[in-house]
């Protein structure tokens, strides 16, 4: 068990740098945009005026990121609670503990789901108004 919990830390470690870290890419264009009499528009889209990172996008990362690890979690204690369905061998106490463990995986995807959903549209229609 202490090797499963090191094992989904260091994924959500992981996981969570990936996401929450933002990341730069350049568009390779047919001379320098930036120095150029392009439109303010074109300028902005090109990255000219440094990084544009807004904070809702970094809260809508971390929180997807989060969010990811926890549906990844919740499937894996899926499988493992039918693998330990499957291996009871009709011992009742098992069976028990079998089916607890993949409700409550249900009910943590199903929640982990949820989240998602209420954090994406409060961050679209509440911070952006």
């Amino acid at each position: 068990m202490k090797k499963l919990f090191i094992s989904l830390l260091a994924i959500f470690a992981i996981s969570f740098a990936s996401i929450a870290l933002p990341t730069t890419t350049y568009a390779i264009t047919s001379g320098d945009i930036c120095t150029s009499n392009a439109t303010h528009e074109a300028k902005t889209a090109a990255g000219c005026y440094g990084d544009s990172t807004k904070i809702e996008d970094v809260i809508i990362n971390i929180i997807n990121g989060v969010v990811g690890v926890f549906g990844i979690v919740a499937a894996v204690f899926i499988i493992v609670g039918g693998v330990g369905y499957m291996t009871s061998n009709g011992d009742s106490g098992k069976v028990e503990k079998a089916k607890k463990t993949i409700l409550y995986a249900v009910i943590g995807l199903i929640v982990s789901v949820l989240a998602f959903a209420i954090v994406n549209f409060v961050v679209a229609n509440v911070i952006n108004s």
